[in-house]
């Protein structure tokens, strides 16, 4: 009886695709409290996965053409955008514990959302098709606030944890956009303009500071799309990859102070280490991994990994580094001691987007 029954079990799953026999198998196991995410967008799935021993938990649905990935503070919620190539409209939202998809969030006319931040209690995002980034809500299930750049393709972004600064890359127009928070006096009366008698004195505002955006915008190389910040907050360096360079601004006199011929043609991210000392550039169109020194600005090394790489995720609390080789179909682990490649994980066919999911200990 209990032979036949196996037999039965064998049989039916192996009678169903490969992909969902390992997620029913695994579907029991409960999601880690430290948990690495990866997209895969020829399966339009997300992986977690237990970082400990690089094995995929779990598998759940996200939307077609999925390209970044977040997840919320609590660890509970991952947000993917739903890119098209600036057509789509939504961001998948998958409930990590129960490892399941939830409704989608509309985005409505802001078209294209690609690049993810989560900085207090909110969803920060590009909305690439329709020039400008956005914030969502969780709390009251609604985007409550968007802010247009006025350029081409806005790609990635990256939100300073004061929420007063916003960086973003512009891939066609080739620029970068710096908004910075700021306060401005109460409004008063236009110029040359007198109430007149008995008129109410309290001025429009309520003579209540305003608050703004002040926005610059600073030229570099052509197709830049990844960057990041070094983790002072000192600069931001660009991949640009239509001519292979890197763009280095200095945050605080909003200037490029530098730009490196490397030669990265088809760079895609832009990755500083954890303690600013090394800075990662990977490439859909070469098969290195191409690491440079932050302090003196020069290559150090270039490491094969495949035959091109997208998303570049560090790992907070190891010395190792994980690239989505898309052509390749898995994610090379790279030792950021040694710097060369330990292993390879498999999520699905073409990886891109990367995240961590971390869930407080109760």
């Amino acid at each position: 009886m209990m032979r036949s029954r196996n037999i039965q079990i064998l049989l039916s799953c192996a009678a169903l695709p490969l992909l969902l026999c390992a997620a029913h198998e695994v579907s029991a196991r409960s999601t880690p409290q430290r948990s690495l995410l990866a997209l895969s967008k020829r399966n339009h799935t997300l992986a977690i996965i237990d970082p400990a021993t690089l094995q995929v938990i779990a598998r759940a649905p996200v939307g077609p053409d999925p390209h970044e990935v977040i997840a919320s503070a609590d660890g509970r919620t991952a947000y993917v955008s739903i890119y098209g190539g600036g057509r789509y409209h939504a961001l998948s939202v998958i409930d990590l514990v129960a490892q399941k998809a939830l409704p989608d969030i509309d985005t409505g006319a802001l078209n294209g959302p690609h690049g993810l931040a989560w900085v207090g209690g909110k969803l920060w995002f590009t909305a690439e098709g329709a020039k400008a980034i956005a914030r969502y809500d969780p709390a009251t299930a609604r985007i409550e606030w968007i802010m247009g750049t006025g350029q081409n393709r806005t790609h990635m972004i990256y939100v300073t944890a004061d929420e007063k600064q916003i960086y973003t890359t512009n891939v066609s127009s080739g620029t970068v956009t710096l908004l910075e928070k700021v306060t401005l006096p109460p409004m008063g009366p236009p110029p040359g303009m007198h109430p007149p008698a008995g008129a109410p004195t309290t001025p429009p505002g309520n003579g209540q500071p305003r608050m703004d955006w002040n926005e610059t915008i600073i030229p570099v190389g052509k197709g830049d799309e990844g960057f990041d910040v070094s983790p002072d907050g000192r600069e931001l360096w660009t991949a640009d990859a239509q001519d292979g360079t890197l763009s280095i601004i200095d945050i605080a006199s909003k200037k490029v102070t530098a730009t490196l011929d490397a030669k990265i043609f088809g760079a895609n991210r832009l990755k500083f280490t954890p303690d600013g000392k090394l800075v990662l550039v990977s490439s859909l169109g070469n098969g290195n991994l191409f690491i440079y020194d932050a302090a003196s600005r020069k290559e150090i090394k270039q490491v094969l990994i495949g035959h091109g790489a997208a998303g570049i995720l560090m790992d907070p609390v190891g010395d190792r580094a994980f690239v989505a080789c898309s052509p390749d179909d898995y994610i090379a682990v790279v030792n950021l001691k040694t710097l060369s490649v330990t292993g390879h994980l498999d999520v699905g066919g073409e990886p891109d987007g990367l995240a961590w999911a971390v869930r407080p200990q109760s």
